[in-house]
């Protein structure tokens, strides 16, 4: 209703994620540098957890729609209390696979299969687990194990799972999760955002939608608005759309702080959802204030240059070794019909892979040390700011 009174083209706080109005708030951002770091790993899992609301599929949802798919193929469950043998299921109707029967054994055979293909295709894969809270302890012992699979040296399968903090604290505490913990190499808990950042988030979500300036928020309205979602952002979204649809109602081009106080009065009442009590604040609006100017990004060019060339670098001897994988696989076949004639030729291709196996082992750790540069950087900027 409000979008057409206020002109807007779609939904700005909209409650489900969507990759189109991804604000990459300081947490966000860090967020996202540990995905990156992660997944040029090729192998293990990410971990990120945050409280409900806090955007953590909103940010895989802008993960999947910047992933290019002919180089990585990624599917994405959320689940329920599922055993171990379910999950396997589960994953496989995730990967498009069709398992004859239903048996474990017939549908780990399956997902082997479809692994070793996207490999020998050149694809990696990635697999996105959300709520992952709800995993029993067997379905996240059968996800370790899926992590196994490998082609040659290199794993088929990397994982990234989404959980609230509960799963943070399981992943850390339980003793019966050693195992899964030695192989997470990167993990991030989402915070909310900072009170500095409400205002240029609305802002953000409603100019994705078209906003020139109808309605105004007083300044006032952030500071409170933060106070009353803890800079959650499922729960800013929730404010501001009774926010727009009061405007709207109401005919109102300026939305200011009685407005506001008389929304959580009403979110308060219906039991929407819980608000952090707001102390009383005087009526007279503060001048605005103007917003902080942004920080200088000292990020080394060289350095995102460096990155971009080892990734390539590394692509292209991926393809050369999954090149290889396949001759060598040829002649193997080739070896049953004609020993003699294959001997010189199998041996020769198996020198060109552990030769190219060790390139890769040293380009990785290469990309790693760049990879870590730049995560400290962000760190150390991160840090700047919150010191300012």
């Amino acid at each position: 209703m409000f979008n057409d009174f206020y002109g807007l083209s779609g939904r700005p706080f909209q409650l489900t994620p969507d990759p189109t109005f991804y604000f990459e708030s300081l947490t966000h951002r860090k967020a996202l540098s540990y995905l990156s770091y992660g997944l040029a790993q090729g192998e293990g899992f990410v971990v990120i957890t945050g409280e409900v609301g806090a955007g953590k599929s909103t940010l895989v949802a802008h993960l999947m729609a910047t992933i290019d798919p002919a180089r990585l193929t990624a599917a994405q469950i959320v689940t329920s209390k599922l055993d171990g043998e379910e999950l396997v299921h589960v994953v496989a109707q995730a990967l498009g696979l069709i398992v004859d029967g239903h048996d474990k054994a017939s549908a780990l055979g399956a997902i082997e299969a479809f692994l070793h293909d996207e490999a020998r295709a050149g694809r990696r894969c990635l697999l996105v687990v959300d709520e992952s809270q709800n995993l029993e302890l067997e379905a996240l012992e059968e996800l370790r194990m899926l992590s196994n699979f490998q082609l040659g040296a290199h794993p088929l399968l990397q994982m990234l799972l989404l959980g609230q903090p509960e799963f943070r604290d399981t992943i850390q505490d339980h003793p019966q999760l050693e195992q899964l913990r030695q192989r997470v190499i990167a993990a991030h808990h989402l915070e909310a955002m900072e009170p500095g950042e409400v205002q240029t988030y609305i802002e953000h979500r409603l100019k994705c939608v078209g906003w020139v300036g109808n309605p105004q928020f007083d300044q006032g309205v952030y500071t409170e608005l933060y106070e009353a979602s803890g800079g959650v952002p499922r729960r800013i979204n929730q404010i501001c759309n009774r926010l727009m649809l009061l405007g709207a109602v109401e005919q109102r081009g300026r939305i200011d702080r009685a407005m506001l106080g008389q929304v959580l009065d009403e979110l308060e009442l219906d039991g929407t959802m819980q608000l952090k009590k707001i102390a009383p604040q005087p009526v007279i609006e503060a001048a605005p204030q103007p917003a902080p100017a942004a920080q200088p990004v000292a990020m080394d060019a060289a350095a995102i240059a460096q990155l971009q060339s080892l990734l390539a670098e590394r692509d292209a001897q991926i393809a050369e070794l999954q090149q290889a994988v396949m001759e060598l696989a040829n002649e193997r076949d080739a070896d049953l019909v004609h020993p003699a004639l294959n001997e010189e030729r199998l041996a020769a291709l198996e020198a060109r892979y552990a030769g190219l196996e060790v390139k890769m082992v040293e380009q990785e750790q290469t990309i790693r040390d760049t990879l870590t540069m730049l995560i400290e950087w962000i760190e150390a900027d991160d840090t700047s700011r919150a010191a300012a």
